[in-house]
């Protein structure tokens, strides 16, 4: 992997970055505009420990702007780490860090902000009351350096720090190795981990077929099972790992009004086969519904989605990493070590999996053999996907994705993080021009079926050719979830930037699915963005796609300020789409966020037609 040598030309500093020794040091640190350590510390910046929390909400101060009178009254959720280094010499990476919850609630023209810790089993023991943190779990991304290495089980660091819902009136905080905790809507108080694994549900569908699918690849059924009973032991009881961990990603499917989830097995990350488990919920929280599919490879999914008759996987191929494993569990490496991506394969696998047993939603004859996109690229977010049917039964399924090459995804730098140093180099996330294919984009991937449910064709391109930058954190109008849409709305990167040119991402762009036609917006240099987020005024009466606003936290790391902005999403590739500007006071301000949700309190007042339309 080639990438910018950070480190030529100046001294790196430990991440978190040290206090300037006075104001005018700082602004020397950040004067010039384009050099190797500003760029250091303007991607530090957004990984920098903040310790304050609100216990009760302040009023922001708008800079530009205000609110206006059609945006519909809700709060702005948004979960990311928020503490990365501990007082006693430990530096962790940013997927280990301690989830902090930040809310921005819309009411009478008012911004109101509050932020506090997810109060997980893992903070409650590392925090040590408010006296001092002291990290005793290293985290399946990080190794300690000033607490116990060798030896140390305590992996599974449920930090709740990935993503945030609110469903049925109930507010999750999740993450990708266990179960979420549940957190008050209005206090953000930390109210306990939720149980959603192990609940029955109306209908629970197993598939045992999956046993001849491994007899057909040549894979011993009984090693496996051999493997399986072996590791459950330990990964249960030493490293205390859950038997089904939840995945963070979770999908809102708004036909039908119900909460998608996916959770796999503890096992599955060091075994060729992966047990999937679906769970539909109903506002009131009802499992309705629990299927569950075991298919014969070794998988990671982070994201995936859904349409009205199927679950959508796309398979990112790992494979065990045996060496790395004896280090792994012994406590000398990261436990992800363990695990390293499989790029022998030139296509990606695409599993068609039948959401309901009705044999009129056209399920495919064997799911259990993928559909294989005629490209190799690691899926990393999904923004949507929905199926066309004809009279004659024939269905054509379209994803649209960002993903990356093989070549760039890697489990021990993702963020630029170095467990060996416990430092942030920008150069992994910043590869050389030649190489900008590689990093995360914009994908779409056709497929069409026969009534059969027999693949017939399947295609794999770039969204659009006339956007040819990174872009990831892709969102829809929440509305269109699940059927055709034209809108697609990502952080990207501009490019501008010399030394960072690739991330973190400066721009907020707007990608038309029909023509490729993308609109780009940015508020100035040195200046970056977190994930976008769709406000829909759908239930005033409008019907338009993209007739609602996009929130978006801009992260001014000249300011050392994070801010506020509501976009008018018509408007996005335009001077004038900034409508709103929020400042969080300075002493306040926190690290770069993962993913956030819009939780509309108008939505409760109405009953919402087929075009979103309150009714």
């Amino acid at each position: 992997m080639h990438g910018i040598n950070y480190h030529l030309g100046f001294k790196s500093s430990a991440f978190p970055l040290p206090r300037p020794k006075s104001k005018s040091s700082s602004v020397a640190a950040l004067s010039t505009a384009d050099s190797p350590s500003n760029a250091f510390w303007d991607y530090n910046l957004l990984f920098f420990s903040q310790r304050s929390e609100l216990h009760r909400p302040i009023h922001l101060k708008p800079i530009f702007g205000k609110i206006p009178q059609d945006f519909p009254s809700g709060t702005y959720y948004l979960v990311g780490p928020g503490l990365f280094s501990d007082d006693h010499g430990s530096t962790v990476h940013p997927l280990d860090g301690h989830g902090y919850l930040r809310s921005f609630d819309f009411s009478n023209d008012r911004v109101e902000y509050s932020a506090r810790y997810v109060s997980t089993d893992a903070e409650k023991e590392e925090r040590n009351g408010n006296k001092e943190w002291r990290f005793t779990h290293r985290g399946p991304f990080s190794v300690l350096r000033g607490g116990r290495r060798i030896g140390n089980v305590k992996v599974m660091k449920n930090v709740a720090n990935t993503s945030v819902v609110c469903w049925g009136g109930r507010l999750l905080c999740l993450w990708e190795g266990g179960a979420p905790y549940e957190i008050d809507p209005q206090s953000l108080d930390t109210l306990g981990l939720v149980d959603l694994t192990g609940v029955d549900a109306d209908q629970i569908v197993k598939d045992e077929d999956w046993r001849k699918e491994l007899f057909r690849r040549g894979i011993s059924e009984l090693g496996v099972d051999i493997a399986s009973c072996l590791l459950k032991p330990i990964l249960y009881g030493v490293f205390n790992m859950p038997p089904k961990r939840l995945l963070a990603h979770y999908k809102i499917d708004p036909g039908r009004n119900r909460l998608l989830m996916l959770s796999c097995n503890a096992e599955d990350m060091l075994l060729p086969r992966s047990n999937f488990t679906f769970y539909e919920f109903d506002p009131d929280f009802k499992l309705k519904q629990k299927k569950e599919f075991i298919i014969p490879e070794h998988l990671m999914i982070h994201d995936w989605t859904f349409t009205d008759s199927y679950y959508i996987l796309v398979g990112n191929c790992v494979r065990l990493d045996i060496p790395a494993s004896v280090l792994a569990l012994s406590g000398t490496q990261p436990m992800i070590s363990a695990l390293a991506v499989n790029p022998t394969r030139p296509t990606t696998p695409v599993y068609i999996l039948p959401r309901f047993k009705d044999e009129r939603y056209g399920n495919t004859t064997n799911w259990r053999k993928p559909i294989e996109a005629p490209q190799q690229f690691w899926a990393m977010h999904a923004a949507n996907a929905f199926e066309e049917r004809d009279g004659l039964g024939n269905v054509e399924i379209q994803l649209q994705l960002s993903a990356c090459s093989y070549q760039w995804f890697d489990f021990h730098r993702m963020f630029g993080y170095n467990w060996r140093n416990a430092k942030l180099d920008p150069s992994f996330m910043n590869t050389v021009a030649r190489d900008e294919d590689l990093l995360p984009h914009l994908v779409k991937v056709s497929i069409n079926l026969d009534s059969r449910g027999k693949c017939v064709s399947c295609s794999a391109e770039n969204l659009s050719n006339k956007w040819n930058r990174p872009a990831d954190f892709t969102i829809i109008n929440p509305t269109f979830v699940g059927r055709k849409n034209t809108y697609i709305y990502s952080s990207a990167a501009s490019g501008k930037r010399r030394l960072l040119p690739h991330f973190p991402f400066d721009s907020v762009i707007k990608l038309n699915v029909s023509n490729g036609k993308v609109g780009s917006w940015s508020s100035g240099s040195r200046i970056f963005f977190g994930e976008p987020i769709f406000v829909p005024k759908s239930i005033y009466g409008g019907d338009a796609e993209d007739d609602g606003y996009i929130i978006v936290v801009e992260y001014a790391v000249s300011k050392q300020t994070c801010y506020l902005l509501v976009l008018d999403a018509r408007k996005i590739g335009e001077k004038d789409a900034l409508v709103a500007k929020y400042e969080v006071p300075k002493e306040l301000r926190f690290p770069f966020g993962f993913h956030g949700f819009w939780e509309n309190r108008d939505l409760h007042k109405c009953t919402l037609n087929t075009n979103g339309s309150c009714v």
